[in-house]
């Protein structure tokens, strides 16, 4: 069997909300994406609690930390227009392949 290409629009450092599930309107900063699962993991979204026991100079006690979200439970989140975006891409004259906002196509990558 082929594998299957994973390609994801929302990348790390972008800021997201929850569609869906128990965080649902919570606004986050993306920590880390996993394409291969389709998953991200998102600051202070679906936050879980952790005992730890202690290992060689680390104490132990209990810890909280985030878990990974699906991708399709988050969408890309526009702080100055308070909305979710919708992700396309197009090709500048340069070449480049850049994300754009579908609904109004502003460029979303700066770089």
């Amino acid at each position: 069997m082929a594998a299957a290409r994973n390609k994801c629009r929302i990348r790390s450092n972008d800021e997201v909300v929850v569609v869906a599930g128990k965080d649902r309107g919570r606004v986050g900063r993306v920590i880390r994406v996993i394409p291969e699962a389709r998953q991200v993991v998102v600051e202070g979204v679906r936050v879980v609690r952790r005992h730890r026991r202690p290992l060689g100079g680390m104490p132990g006690g209990i810890v909280e930390k985030e878990m990974p979200i699906d991708i399709s439970n988050v969408a890309l989140w526009n702080a100055e227009e308070s909305r979710r975006i919708k992700v396309g891409f197009r090709t500048l004259e340069d070449g480049r392949k850049v994300r754009v906002d579908r609904s109004t196509g502003t460029v979303l990558d700066e770089d």
